[in-house]
């Protein structure tokens, strides 16, 4: 292939972004991929220094084209073609473990409600 790009949604798949070139196709078309912040059609060239957005599994991940992978290889192989910029993720929030009510207690009252709702970290009151 001609150094000047390849594919956006043949280079996902040659780095493992995505298990089959079909699976990658869609996430092109799915609006999933993003090429410099702009959405990706799966023709699309990426070229060396393009920063591609790829959404997996629910979580953005964000790399830096390094390479222009044609055809997919091994795991340390893709590893050449892209820098991984993502953000680690936030710390876990510490959350009081769930609230125990007695076996036939009846339904908790409005204030009971309210209490378990504020353990839990939800806003009890919407905003009016």
């Amino acid at each position: 292939m001609s150094g000047v790009g390849v594919r956006i949604d043949s280079w996902v798949w040659a780095v493992r972004l995505a298990k089959t070139r079909s699976q990658a196709t869609a996430l092109c078309r799915g609006g999933h991929v993003r090429i410099n912040s702009a959405t990706a059609k799966a023709a699309q060239q990426v070229k060396i220094g393009d920063e591609v957005r790829v959404r997996l599994h629910g979580f953005d991940k964000i790399y830096r084209v390094t390479g222009l992978a044609t055809r997919r290889g091994s795991a340390t192989e893709a590893a050449q073609y892209f820098e991984d910029l993502t953000p680690p993720p936030l710390p876990r929030v510490e959350r009081p473990a769930d609230i125990v009510r007695d076996r036939g207690a009846g339904r908790p009252t409005k204030r009971e409600r309210r209490d378990i709702d504020r353990l839990r970290g939800r806003d009890a009151d919407p905003p009016a």
